[in-house]
């Protein structure tokens, strides 16, 4: 997969992230994900786990968008592409939770479909640490 290809389609899953994340609907961000899509978080905090299928990914995804009370974006920085479907996208994330203001960096590893659908991602961030007390305030 080429840079800009595969910049497309983290730009897009992300845009369609922040919409869902700020209180939207989710039938674009549904569209983006293969239905048997795999989401792994890192962690202790309560949004980390193992999501299996589009129905629990969206689970994650709504936990996220409740704890964060509609604030969090995704600022993706980079793009990392190499020969096979996987892409990894640097990213950064702010949110204001339980009041405070918080901002973190991840690394996103997507598995991409050969229809350009998310099939799974790895999120990894780069302080787990400090990553869990953001998602456990």
């Amino acid at each position: 997969m080429d840079h800009a290809s595969a910049a497309a389609i983290v730009d897009r899953l992300h845009s369609a992230q922040n919409a869902f994340y700020g209180g939207g609907e989710d039938r674009e961000l549904r569209a983006l994900l293969d239905p048997d899509v795999t989401w792994n978080v890192p962690g202790a905090s309560p949004i980390a786990g193992r999501y299996r299928g589009i129905d629990d990914v969206f689970v994650y995804f709504a936990r996220r968008r409740d704890r964060a009370a509609g604030t969090f974006r995704m600022h993706r920085r980079d793009v990392l592409v190499g020969d096979g479907r996987r892409v990894a996208a640097l990213t950064d994330g702010t949110a204001v939770i339980a009041g405070a203001a918080h901002a973190w960096s991840t690394v996103g590893l997507y598995e991409i479909t050969e229809r350009d659908r998310i099939g799974a991602c790895w999120l990894l961030a780069l302080d787990q640490a400090a990553f869990d007390a953001i998602w456990s305030a």
